[in-house]
């Protein structure tokens, strides 16, 4: 800042400083305009580029008639003609009565204005100041207005004037007061007679009234209701001024009173619409929410309290900062500084709950000002939308699992424009059907990708689109070059014109190759499953039928025989009993395939290895069976055990040709091992699965249910090893294995 103590030392300044010069003039408040003798403009600071609406490279160069309205041009110009042949340098304008500015809009406005005249090799220059008085302007018109109202108002009968002296007690009133009191209204009276006229509610105050002037505030002014003649009230107000004697008493008193009964009224339906507007206000459905020029609350309603879990007396006062979270309150305060500029906007904003939540509005703020234009606070009506901003970031998750899920290569995204048959697949396509495939293609061409078993479904789930039915799905194969079919499942919704006419279909489509396999495999289990149960009901029946029912028949027909030859009994009966035991240990081993009651009166260790005894005993070979477990197994992983070793020692007994099988049961690491092996002819492994035999499969069935492992290693006469890891604790799919 430049610090000039004299004022010849300030225009010495700025004379050597012109950036000095030229930034006063931007500054000014004042418009500051610049013309030659040619009225052409040649300055024209920023204050008037404000005033007059015009930017300075437009006015520059242009005639100052143009900021002077069409009937002050000639006047203006025959003004600056003898202004510029007299010698006066410097004069105010405002004796040629009011002026008026025209603004690049076309508005006229009052101006004051003050003309300087220069010159400067040897052209002449004239600078105007110029002030927009609008707002002077209205203020005098209202005065004016003012004065001339009273004036009428008085003229109307609406007033009349009176006179007390205090001596006599004596009212004089001016004649105007039939107008206010009616045509009997008496113009002189006593006080005492004037209190019978005052409405009896109204006495107390208006005799209080009169004693209520002091020498130090002779003025008083009361309102109070009159009884007119014919018992009609009219609300009055009389305004009056006290004179007092060197004693303070009161000598007599002047004054004007005036009929406010429709202003009484006007006060009273204010108040009821008021009243209304209170309630309007504490029973809508939004916030309302008021601060002062100190950012406190000064007014919320009850729906906006019942947001934030408050009390509207508990929010009153209070910062409006406290219902922010610590990290929102800076950027509120920039909200709010927006708000002190006079900037109207709506907002979403994050408020803190008193328990601490989080409540989302939006807020539409309206800034507050005093007629003198100071901030004098803010309006804000608040709508809750916390939900709308739940869903949105639901929403938001929804498309980003989505995203992600396209990314990974799954699925993409497809739009079907039906009235131009264009199909339009989004970006990760390409990770489905392979970039060979192109991105954009019409819907017939998109048909002879389809493997031909499957358009006929896909056709008629096309069709099978409806108002009523707008979202079909459909599984169906893809046709790709040297690559067999990929199988994909389409969700489509489709939409229609007023008339039920098809326009679109946007939908998804996601490759369902891996699942339709893992349904195929299964199905193929579950047929293989059914077949082994089957063989094994056949072998049963075969074993129950081919010999153990024939030889109970042969038992039978030799009991009968040894009634004819009774001497024979006695020799026969040792045989005949040999040969019951046998069929008895033949069922019961039969029984113990099907169910091992060993297992569960002799746990799964002794079960297992008692059911390997009477195994080697009835194919007469030698099963050498060690153990080496600690933990007591779960009944569903000691079955799984049992039934695998059953398979595996039938298949060795019938395949290997070997009489000697050894089986090993260990625990190590939280699993149990299972080994059965042999040194036999051995087998092809991979043939063997993808033949009809169900040993193997229904092995790894009943591994995989009880989240084990199998493996199987075997060669042509190299031997078999199968090999089972389970788990010593059971799982959720464990039971499964119990079969």
């Amino acid at each position: 800042m430049v610090m000039v103590s004299e004022p010849a030392q300030l225009d010495q300044r700025i004379r050597e400083s012109p950036n000095l010069l030229a930034s006063i003039i931007g500054s000014a408040k004042d418009a500051i305009i610049a013309i030659d003798d040619a009225q052409r403009i040649v300055l024209f600071n920023a204050a008037a580029q404000k005033m007059f609406g015009c930017p300075a490279d437009e006015a520059m160069g242009n005639s100052i008639e143009r900021f002077i309205p069409q009937r002050f041009r000639a006047e203006h110009s025959s003004h600056i003609r003898r202004f510029g042949e007299s010698g006066v340098t410097n004069r105010d304008m405002g004796t040629l009565g009011t002026l008026w500015g025209l603004r690049a809009t076309g508005e006229q406005f009052p101006i004051e204005a003050s003309i300087s005249k220069v010159e400067s090799d040897g052209k002449k220059f004239f600078t105007a100041v110029v002030r927009d008085i609008t707002e002077r302007h209205h203020a005098e018109e209202a005065v004016r207005e003012s004065e001339e109202r009273f004036r009428l108002a008085a003229q109307a009968g609406k007033m009349y004037a009176y006179t007390w002296d205090a001596a006599t007690d004596i009212i004089v009133r001016s004649p105007d007061i039939a107008s206010v009191l009616g045509p009997t209204g008496e113009v002189s009276l006593t006080r005492q007679q004037l209190l019978t006229r005052v409405h009896p509610d109204d006495r107390a105050s208006f005799n209080a009234s009169l004693s209520a002037p002091t020498p130090e505030c002779p003025d008083v002014q009361i309102s109070y209701r009159l009884l007119r003649p014919d018992g009609s009230v009219v609300w009055v107000e009389k305004t009056a001024h006290a004179f007092f004697d060197e004693g303070g008493r009161v000598v007599r008193m002047i004054g004007m009173v005036a009929d406010i009964t429709d202003r009484k009224r006007a006060e009273d339906a204010i108040r009821e619409s008021e009243m209304q507007y209170r309630r309007i206000v504490e029973t809508t459905n939004e916030g309302v929410w008021v601060l002062d020029s100190n950012l406190r609350n000064s007014y919320v309603n009850h729906k906006m309290a019942e947001m934030l879990g408050y009390e509207p007396i508990e929010m009153v006062g209070r910062s409006v900062f406290d219902f922010y979270f610590p990290e929102d309150v800076e950027r509120k305060k920039q909200v709010l500084t927006r708000r002190q500029q006079g900037l109207r906007e709506q907002v979403e904003e994050r408020l803190r709950r008193r328990d601490g939540s989080e409540l989302w509005v939006r807020i539409a703020g309206t800034p507050v000002f005093k007629d003198n234009g100071e901030f004098d606070g803010a309006l804000a009506m608040v709508s809750d939308i916390t939900e709308r901003k739940l869903a949105e970031e639901a929403l938001r998750e929804n498309e980003e699992r989505l995203r992600l899920a396209a990314q990974a290569g799954e699925m993409y995204a497809f739009e079907w424009d039906v009235t131009t048959d264009v199909l339009v697949r989004s970006s990760e396509y390409v990770n489905v059907l392979g970039a060979s495939e192109p991105q954009t293609l019409t819907h017939q061409q998109a048909m002879e990708r389809i493997h031909p078993d499957d358009r006929p479904k896909l056709i008629a789930a096309i069709a099978g689109h409806s108002l009523e039915n707008p979202t079909v799905h459909v599984t169906y194969r893809v046709l790709l070059p040297g690559k067999s079919p990929l199988w994909v499942k389409s969700s489509g919704r489709a939409f229609f014109d007023g008339e039920g006419r098809m326009l679109r279909v946007i939908g998804m489509v996601a490759d369902v190759t891996d699942h339709k396999l893992a349904e195929e495999a299964l199905s193929d289990m579950s047929a293989k499953l059914i077949e082994a149960q089957e063989q094994e009901r056949a072998r049963i029946a075969r074993e129950l039928h081919d010999d153990i029912n024939q030889r109970v028949a042969l038992l039978a027909i030799e009991l009968e025989q040894l009634q004819d030859t009774p001497s024979e009994v006695r020799s026969r009966v040792q045989e005949l009993r040999k040969r019951t035991t046998d069929i008895s240990n033949n069922v019961q081993a039969l029984s113990h395939d099907l169910h091992s009651s060993q297992l569960e009166y002799l746990g799964v260790i002794a079960g297992m290895k008692s059911w390997c005894k009477e195994f080697a005993e009835r194919q007469k070979m030698e099963i050498d069976c060690r153990y080496d477990v600690q933990s007591t197994l779960p009944p569903e992983i000691g079955l799984c055990l049992f039934r695998v070793l059953q398979e595996a020692l039938h298949n060795a007994a019938k395949h290997s040709g070997v009489k000697r099988i050894e089986v090993r049961l260990r625990e190590e690491s939280g699993n149990v091992h299972l080994i059965v092996s042999d040194l036999g002819k051995g087998f092809d492994v991979e043939a063997a699965r993808e033949g009809r035999g169900l040993g193997l499969t229904s092995m790894q069935e009943r591994v995989r249910l009880v989240n084990g492992t199998i493996k199987i290693q075997s060669k042509l006469m190299g031997g078999t090893t199968i090999h089972v890891c389970v788990p010593s604790s059971a799982s959720n799919d464990s039971a499964r294995a119990a079969s």
